[in-house]
């Protein structure tokens, strides 16, 4: 990816005193910013090269727990260090801060240098590597859901979650009225990120009240995945600095819908042609589309987890809400797992409805592109798409339930095993094992005020 300033440019801002920070990132396995400010001069004149953080970043919870289990570090190995290596070409500012630009990293091995295979960036390069190795590359778009809510994150906290309040009162799927009103938000999140180099297309009201999209061009994966994390890191703290506070739980209410990142994406041959695309054909989809799609939908339940990857995350799965419960396919359907947009022209691709807000960006467009992948390998035939109401349809296969449920199908995956490692695939189990753990142990307000007194 290019990225908005290079390294001597950058040099020149901190020798004429624009730019004192530069914050030196990784991202976890939640698909969070992690890692140092440095002052400016110390990284163009040492730090550019690496830095190290404790190899406990890619093997923690939210909460930042250290769980057992993991096999890359632990108690017993007594948590040493991981090397942050800038990507230089992701250089960029970040107009929102002051004097301020971001860099991210990746994550090597202490000892040998080697990238570390478990880091998501790390994770989605090997895809992209394979598919190149087909002699293709991927182009890819997430479109991003959250709410806005009055009030800041502290004072919500502090009221212990309850009695929230979104910023506005009534849906605002494309309402420009209601929208209007969350500007002080949305403006400076959408021309920061342009002037971040995060190639921002539009914002829009969602299907429901508070709720905002954020669409962002499409790109090849490694930068659509760069993108999104930089723009979901962008709209908490803009929204923060406005007193406001921003969520990506992916079903924040019983009542209300949830919160997608749908992800489309298109293949290109080495030409920079479109791939998915035949004139002749049905839809405009070609062969080689057709087949990625098919893996796309049969493993559908072995990558659940990286699309929805907390028990939270299966709320959103209902009927009504336009989150998808099954993995088929339609012609442009949002009550499809699996919709195709652009049908009968060099656009064709597929957006993929099943992710929540939540999902890590580079183990979703990974996991997605292992799937197409396998799709390809294996010529995989595609089934007709399905029309109408897929809610009713009885012969679609069903998206995992629970979380319980998804990591039973990440475990049996021989193809995500064998596409990802043996040991991606068995850190990322312990992952969600993890947040069902803490879930079995915790006791919710909906079961004290069930059963406190009738029980």
């Amino acid at each position: 990816m290019a990225g908005v300033l290079t390294f001597e440019e950058l040099k020149n801002q901190v020798a004429e005193g624009s730019v004192d920070t530069v914050l030196v990132c990784l991202v976890d396995m939640q698909g969070r910013l992690m890692g140092k400010r440095f002052h400016a001069r110390n990284f163009v004149e040492h730090a550019y090269a690496e830095t190290h953080c404790c190899n406990y970043l890619l093997a923690t919870d939210l909460e930042m727990a250290t769980p057992d289990g993991y096999a890359s570090t632990s108690w017993e190995q007594g948590y040493g260090d991981y090397v942050m290596r800038p990507d230089l070409a992701t250089l960029r500012p970040v107009p929102w801060l002051e004097g301020t630009v971001l860099v991210l990293c990746d994550v090597l091995d202490h000892h040998t240098h080697e990238e570390v295979p478990i880091s998501p960036r790390a994770v989605l390069k090997r895809q992209v590597a394979r598919l190149a190795g087909l002699g293709y590359s991927a182009q890819m778009a997430t479109e991003l859901e959250f709410f806005i809510f009055e009030g800041s994150l502290d004072e919500l906290r502090e009221g212990g979650y309850r009695d929230l309040a979104p910023i506005s009162g009534y849906n605002e799927d494309y309402h420009i009225f209601q929208t209007t009103k969350e500007e002080a938000i949305m403006r400076p999140l959408r021309n920061h990120l342009v002037a971040a180099g995060v190639p921002v297309e539009n914002s829009k009201g969602e299907a429901e009240a508070g709720q905002e999209e954020l669409n962002i061009r499409y790109a090849d994966a490694l930068s659509c995945a760069d993108y999104h994390t930089i723009a979901k890191h962008a709209a908490k703290e803009i929204a923060w600095q406005q007193g406001h506070a921003v969520t990506f739980l992916p079903k924040w209410h019983r009542d209300k819908v949830g919160s997608a990142a749908h992800i489309h994406q298109s293949v290109s041959d080495a030409q920079d042609n479109p791939a998915f695309y035949d004139s002749g054909a049905e839809y405009g989809m070609s062969c080689l589309m057709r087949r990625y799609v098919a893996g796309l939908i049969k493993y559908a339940p072995d990558y659940t987890f990286f699309l929805a990857p907390y028990v939270n995350s299966y709320k959103r799965f209902a009927k009504g809400t336009f989150a998808p419960t099954k993995t088929a396919w339609s012609v442009d359907n949002r009550t499809a797992g699996f919709r195709l947009c652009g049908a009968g022209t060099s656009a064709v691709r597929m957006e993929c409805r099943i992710g929540g807000a939540d999902l890590n960006p580079y183990l979703a467009l990974a996991a997605q592109l292992a799937a197409g992948i396998a799709g390809i390998e294996e010529a995989l035939e595609l089934g007709p798409p399905v029309s109408g109401d897929l809610y009713a349809a009885k012969r679609a296969t069903e998206i995992p339930a629970t979380l319980r449920d998804a990591t039973q199908t990440l475990r049996r995956s021989k193809m995500l095993r064998a596409a990802l490692g043996e040991d991606v695939v068995a850190h990322y189990v312990r992952c969600a094992q993890w947040e069902q753990e803490e879930f079995d142990r915790a006791v919710t307000d909906w079961e004290v005020a069930r059963g406190f007194e009738r029980a």
